[in-house]
């Protein structure tokens, strides 16, 4: 039953990702070119962007589903007005599909793979998805805090590289001195679930559950006295326990 289950996952996903995908993503770029020519850049990034995000939750919350199931809890007390840095644990290649799940217009900051993945990593360029790799980080900073200025929002992942299991490594502080200049929320995301779906080094999509959770925002009053060494791993300390308590609930 469970490698009926696989197959059965595998082929609706890839076949309706790429149909999806050739019909969906040409029809995107017209109504964003066109768009161009009668409204702002400002106001064509955002769409652009949005329109991505959309993309994302449609191929991770439509296709897989009723094998792969995601449950998002967000647990702030009430909506706030970005932007944000949100800083997520990273785990699978889904994971930032998963941000699909962040209602705001945000840009991912990436390492050089997902730039490769042809179609999606043009994509990426034009909605100035960030390559840590390739910036120097005055750059990367400059680049980040322009972002914000302009009220767009920055995904990090600062493992640098999924872990492919429950192990969560240690964090990279960019974007932690990126938070400390800017001094925007720090947003706390915890994935689990998600480690085979897929598993690292391969495509093959396993059935399962994902929980997404968003935890609440660290001002800029909470940590503007901390170091990028201990603002990071007190990030990192807030993340590990909410994992552990989504992981002994099942």
């Amino acid at each position: 039953m469970y490698e009926l289950k696989l197959v059965c996952l595998n082929t609706i996903f890839y076949l309706s990702f790429i149909a999806f995908s050739m019909i969906s993503i040409p029809l995107f770029v017209l109504f964003i070119t066109s768009l161009s020519l009668f409204v702002s850049k400002r106001l064509v990034m955002k769409k652009f962007r949005r329109a991505i995000s959309w993309y994302g939750a449609i191929i991770i919350r439509l296709f897989p589903f009723p094998f792969i199931r995601i449950l998002f809890k967000d647990y702030e007390k009430k909506p706030l007005k970005g932007p944000f840095l949100f800083v997520c644990n990273h785990r699978s290649a889904s994971d930032a599909f998963l941000m699909s799940c962040i209602p705001y217009e945000c840009v991912q900051v990436v390492n050089i793979w997902p730039f490769r993945i042809p179609v999606l990593g043009i994509l990426a360029r034009l909605s100035g998805y960030l390559n840590i790799n390739k910036m120097p980080f005055e750059k990367f900073s400059q680049r980040a805090c322009e972002l914000l200025k302009q009220g767009v929002s920055i995904i990090a992942f600062p493992e640098g590289t999924r872990s492919g299991n429950g192990n969560m490594g240690p964090f990279h502080g960019s974007i932690f001195r990126v938070g400390l200049m800017s001094r925007c929320p720090i947003v706390p995301i915890c994935i689990s679930g998600n480690e085979k779906i897929p598993r690292r080094g391969s495509l093959l999509l396993r059935p399962g559950k994902i929980k997404v959770h968003k935890l609440p925002a660290l001002q800029w009053k909470e940590y503007k006295y901390l170091n990028p060494f201990t603002l990071k791993n007190k990030v990192r300390n807030i993340i590990a326990g909410e994992l552990t308590v989504m992981e002994a609930q099942g």
